[in-house]
């Protein structure tokens, strides 16, 4: 196992940690037993690299090849049950908003670092095309997290909050793009870096992406529906 290879496995660990325990905070928060948190600590770490080999065509996924990232899934998830049920302090104010910032964290780290493990595991199965890999990049970044939300039966955070998928977007495509003038690491740091500063900046200057709204949530609606009266 060259640098490279050693590289990518800790952040693949990382991005694990990160995500489970991104699953795991949302499975606790609401009320799930000890399985649902395991559940969906897994399916959040874990499900956007299976949807990518699905793609890819590698069966069975890796998940299950390589079953350290789902043991490290459920140890995280099992790990974080137990401190906050000894605690019982996931309802006090100041945990809950201790609570959002770390998932911000968990969720970033992870988004960044899935983001362009997924290209990499494209890349060495063979595939170079532009459109996919970073497609593949995406998928890996947020197929997690869009399961997590419909399972949690949450609005998918990725269609709604802080230029998140497009975070992963922009990062995937640095990581493309720089990836023919760079060494893979340098790319893939990268690409990290885009996503990471993407997602600070979006939730510290409330980026969003346009979206129409409806009815009284709308000042411009309302002072029309009261005009025509």
């Amino acid at each position: 196992m060259n640098y490279l290879d050693i590289f990518i496995f800790v952040m693949e660990i990382i991005g694990t940690i990160a995500f489970a325990s991104s699953g795991a905070m949302l499975a606790i928060q609401k009320e799930m037993d000890l399985f649902g948190v395991g559940v969906l600590g897994v399916t959040t770490s874990v499900g956007g690299g299976m949807i990518r080999d699905l793609i890819l065509g590698v069966i069975p996924p890796l998940m299950f090849q390589k079953p350290v990232y789902t043991i490290t899934a459920i140890t995280t998830s099992l790990l974080l049950f137990f401190i906050i049920y000894v605690k019982r302090t996931i309802k006090n104010d100041k945990i809950t908003a201790a609570y959002n910032k770390i998932m911000l964290i968990f969720d970033t780290v992870g988004l960044g670092i899935f983001t362009v493990t997924g290209i990499n595991t494209a890349k060495n199965a063979g595939y170079d095309q532009t459109f996919l890999l970073i497609f593949v990049g995406v998928i890996t970044g947020v197929g997690g997290g869009l399961l997590r939300d419909i399972m949690a039966q949450e609005k998918p955070y990725i269609l709604t909050k802080h230029i998140y998928a497009c975070a992963s977007v922009l990062g995937a495509a640095v990581c493309v793009c720089l990836d023919p003038v760079m060494d893979d690491l340098a790319a893939m740091a990268a690409g990290v870096c885009v996503v990471i500063l993407v997602r600070v900046f979006a939730t510290h200057y409330r980026w969003n992406l346009p979206k129409i709204k409806h009815g009284g949530d709308d000042p411009a609606a309302a002072q029309s529906n009261r005009s025509e009266q």
